[in-house]
């Protein structure tokens, strides 16, 4: 691509990728896309977002198909990659000048210079660092501005890289600029603390940038620039002036204006100081030894003292508890149980941190968290009373603790309560007594196991709180439904469940929204519970369903009515069948919030786990749900609809336990099977309930099923064994096995492709245990339920192996009997010996030889399935099933599902459960006898060692 001729054409082209009209846009992006692998595109683009005089617009576009070139044709591997000769054109023509006018475009070509250094920089591009090093020093502010962020965007990437050899580059890097590093940052530093006394903020403002970045360069390289930091003085130099600096800034936050520029600049900066610290900490915790004492000393002043008054704000806090969090909780701090097990660098530390936290500082710190931080602020009661749903999203957050200020107040008393519990219990249970602290003893609910008496406190005070209904007094009545839901499941008697259970009912009914859902929590917490007794909830069923259900309807955002469902189905699911009467209001309403969640996919995910809980409980009558489940089946299990990301999981859950209470086959349940090819080719974690699904709809309806997806399933089948775990290859051979076991005659036809690779398996001896079993658990049911089928399968190997007939049959007998113990499960030792005796009688001299191993592998069968009747002394096959019997379940137990009843059915076709073993052997011995004559038979008995005929004589006895 000529550089004057093509860059009228590309700029032409990158304009009209601007434009809004779709009709231009298209062909235009199309165009570009075609530029991506022409030689010296790239070197247009670099013209193009260079040149300050062209359309901002124009240039934004040009820098960023820049940047997508780098990522997908800058390594000398790729497809397309660009020349050697181009990309030194255009490194060099990247660091000419560090002039660009406009922020945005100015950061993508710092991040696009970085891309680049982390192919290239040393050794391709070894005068990078030295030139931003130079253009940092300029005196003009732009100049000067670009090149540091660009110092900071390539010191960032460079820091990312973890291959050992990079890893050594970046120490060297960091050798080399870290003195300069450091000056720069200081010169920023004063430069911005003079500006500010003399009281010039706009100046102030530019400085403050230029700290900034500069100290984003130096939490790089101090935190993965050396290996041990410790041992440099200039890193623990800088380290300890953080401090120092820490102080200077939040003391100027005093004199700048909230509104101003440069307050918010100063905060990011201050909470930039913290995050240096922290990740130190993380990273080199022995390191940081020699910081643990300051670092302390100065959080709990500024978050726990009058010291921080007027000068702290929230992100500043949350930083300094998690400071202090992480030195407590640290592992590298704890000395082990032996103390001669410890490093020297883990009891220094833990010397530090003891000395440090004495009975006067816990007091203080756990008093100050309690009676200070844990109080609801004036915002929290204004959006309680404006907005109660998103206060309880606020209040429930997953993982906000490292940087919302409640939840991270919670976990540091939480963790500093478990470090430092003798000296802290005394001092929270005082105060239990004087302020009535519910948060503190909830959050401390383990701890505090032994030294409150949970059940006389619930009887005599806190269930009277919750029957106060002032509504002053509803956070009252909230934080006491809470912290009972904490102690739940730590100290609660059970027959003061029904007590509780009333208390819940009555305050689903609350006026205030906050109360009932905190409520529904501690319901779900409740139920969730291990000492959970339908029996005592079953009074409370309805009322709390149809409660639960109304707050369904109330609430309105996405994340409360997901909390709302997940407690209907922890309901839902521990009551099981029980709930069947009251489920009608949640079955109509379930249609129209999947609807109207169409753009919540997560919400959508609640009303799947729902659904799951719900058929369950249904059981058949989940039947009455097809109209509305099945189409969900459907969108949640269909690779090519988006929403499969979040769904697929979830929908394939609905779909087994759909198929495991189907009292019969529908037309649509068939028809969403489709679903399943696309399925199996993505070999995924999801792959084991695929193929739970595949055996639930063989025992559903094999025939029907069989005869319109066994060729598909087959070749699916075919193609996931060329690539897949052992724990797969098992997987695929049981519903093959299942499909033998359900339709013996038409079975081993429908899956004849993949019986050769079974069979050779065999012959040849296959390493996995697990995967051998299963190959004799398949080759038993062809054997003995289909002989036909098997002697044509015998012909074929024999052929496609080229060897005789019989030599074939041998090696087959000869492996069986040697891999028998490979077989676990009983049911399939017993087809074992079942198969190899359907072999008998026979003049075959091949049976004949092997006569010895079938019949010891016949006596481990017996051994295996015959118990002993006490009262009269014989023998009989315990699997043995005469009749069916309705499966039945404890109280503990779940209800036998649909699919239960049908695989009982089918057992009792089945021969191993329809043929006595012991009766099996005796008439196939019988015949043999009578095949060969008295003296043939005698011979063939006296090939099997005397100790196996003597048991197998006691087996038989009685015939």
């Amino acid at each position: 691509m000529d550089l004057n001729s093509a860059s009228t054409v590309v700029l032409q082209v990158l304009t009209q990728a601007t434009s809004q009209d779709t009709a231009v846009l298209k062909p235009a992006e199309e165009q570009l896309k075609q530029w991506e692998t022409q030689p010296g595109f790239y070197s247009v683009l670099l013209n193009i977002f260079t040149n300050h005089s062209l359309d901002v617009n124009v240039r934004w576009l040009a820098v960023l198909y820049f940047k997508n070139g780098i990522d997908r044709y800058w390594r000398r591997v790729a497809p397309h990659a660009l020349s050697e000769e181009e990309k030194t054109t255009l490194r060099a023509g990247l660091i000419t000048n560090f002039n660009e006018p406009v922020n945005q475009i100015a950061t993508q070509i710092s991040v696009l210079i970085a891309k680049v250094a982390r192919v290239d920089c040393p050794r391709q591009w070894p005068e990078l660092i030295p030139t931003l090093v130079e253009s940092v020093k300029v005196q003009d502010d732009l100049q000067q501005h670009r090149a540091l962020l660009t110092f900071y965007h390539v010191t960032k990437t460079l820091a990312s890289k973890r291959l050992a050899a990079d890893r050594k580059l970046f120490y060297d890097l960091t050798s080399s600029i870290y003195s300069f590093t450091c000056s720069l940052w200081n010169h920023h530093t004063d430069t911005f603390l003079q500006q500010i006394c003399a009281g010039d903020e706009a100046a102030a403002a530019n400085s403050l940038e230029r700290t900034l970045l500069s100290l984003k360069v130096l939490r790089k390289l101090t935190v993965h620039g050396f290996v041990e930091p410790h041992w440099n003085a200039e890193v623990m130099g800088f380290l300890h002036a953080v401090f120092e600096r820490l102080k200077q800034f939040l003391e100027c936050s005093r004199s700048i204006r909230a509104e101003s520029i440069c307050r918010d600049r100063l905060e990011k900066t201050i909470i930039l100081f913290t995050k240096v610290l922290l990740d130190f900490l993380d990273q080199h915790p022995f390191s940081f030894t020699a910081l643990i004492q300051r670092s302390l000393e100065f959080s709990v002043s500024y978050v726990f003292t009058e010291a921080g008054e007027g000068v702290v704000f929230e992100q500043f806090i949350v930083q300094c508890m998690n400071l202090i969090k992480m030195i407590v909780k640290n592992y590298a701090y704890k000395p082990s149980k032996n103390i001669e097990d410890s490093s020297p660098e883990t009891l220094e530390a833990h010397k530090i941190k003891t000395a440090f936290f004495t009975y006067p500082t816990l007091m203080e710190i756990c008093r100050r968290l309690v009676t200070h931080y844990f109080l609801l602020t004036k915002e929290e009661l204004t959006m309680w009373e404006e907005d109660p749903e998103s206060f309880t999203v606020e209040e429930t957050g997953g993982d906000s603790w490292k940087y919302s200020l409640r939840p991270c107040t919670e976990v540091l008393f939480i963790d500093i309560f478990h470090e430092y519990n003798q000296t802290l219990t005394p001092v929270l249970l005082e105060m239990v007594h004087s302020l009535q602290v519910y948060n503190a003893v909830g959050l401390a609910a383990y701890e505090l196991f032994d030294s409150v008496d949970f059940d006389q406190w619930f009887k005599n005070q806190l269930l009277a709180e919750l029957q106060v209904s002032h509504d002053r007094y509803k956070p009252i009545r909230r934080r006491v439904i809470w912290l009972i839901g904490q102690w739940i499941s730590v100290k609660f008697k059970s027959d003061l469940r029904p007590i509780l259970y009333e208390a819940i009912r009555n305050l689903l009914q609350d006026r205030d929204l906050v109360v009932r859902i905190e409520t529904a929590t501690t319901l779900k917490l409740t139920v969730d519970d291990f000492e959970f007794r339908t029996d005592q909830f079953l009074p409370y069923l309805e009322s709390m369903f149809t409660l639960l259900f109304q707050l369904l309807q109330e609430v309105t955002q996405c994340d409360t009515k997901m909390h709302v469902l997940h407690v209907l189905s922890c309901v839902i699911e521990r009551v099981n069948i029980q709930i069947r009467p009251y489920v009608g209001c949640l079955v109509q309403y379930l249609p129209l919030l999947w609807k109207q969640s169409e753009e919540h996919n997560m919400l959508r995910c609640a009303i799947l786990t729902t659904l799951i809980h719900l058929v369950q409980g249904l059981g058949a009558d989940s039947k009455n749900l097809y109209p509305f489940l099945l189409p969900v089946i459907q969108l949640s299990t269909d690779v090519s609809q988006p929403p499969h990301v979040y769904l697929l999981e979830d929908g394939l859950e609905l779909w087994l336990v759909t198929l495991e209470n189907s009292p019969c086959l529908t037309p649509e349940l068939l028809r969403i099977f489709q679903n399943m090819s696309a399925l199996l080719e993505l070999s995924s974690e999801n792959l084991k309930n695929c193929f739970k699904i595949i055996n639930a709809y063989i025992f559903l309806s094999s025939s029907e099923f069989l005869q319109m997806y066994a060729a598909d399933l087959c070749r699916s089948f075919c193609e996931l064994l060329k690539d897949i775990t052992t724990e797969g290859q098992v997987q695929v051979l049981k519903v093959v096995e299942n499909v033998l076991k359900v339709n013996p005659v038409l079975g081993p036809q429908m899956f004849q492709p993949l019986l050769p690779s079974v069979f050779r398996g065999i012959i040849e001896g296959e390493r996995y245990p697990v995967v051998m079993s299963t190959y004799l658990g398949i080759m038993g049911r062809v054997l003995l339920q289909n002989a036909r089928f098997f002697s044509l399968l015998l012909s074929q190997m024999a052929c496609e192996l080229g060897q005789e007939l019989d030599q074939i049959l041998a090696n087959m007998i000869e492996m069986w009997v040697d891999r028998m113990d490979n077989i676990t499960q009983p049911e399939r030792r017993k087809l074992s010996a079942l198969a190899l005796l359907s072999l008998l009688p026979s003049l075959n001299g091949v049976v004949q030889d092997k006569f010895c191993g079938i019949i010891n592998i016949s006596v481990e069968g017996l051994h295996d399935v015959m118990t002993e009747d006490s009262e009269t002394g014989t023998y009989k096959d315990c699997m043995l099933m005469s009749h069916f019997e309705e499966p039945k379940a404890t109280e503990d137990e779940e209800p036998p599902t649909e699919q239960d009843k049908r695989k009982k059915i089918l057992a009792l076709k089945d021969p191993v459960h329809t043929v006595s073993l012991h009766q099996f052997i005796y008439e196939k011995l019988k015949a043999q006898q009578e095949l060969l004559g008295e003296q043939g038979f005698h011979a063939l008995m006296e090939t099997v060692d005397t100790e196996i005929v003597a048991q197998l004589q006691e087996f038989l006895q009685g015939f």
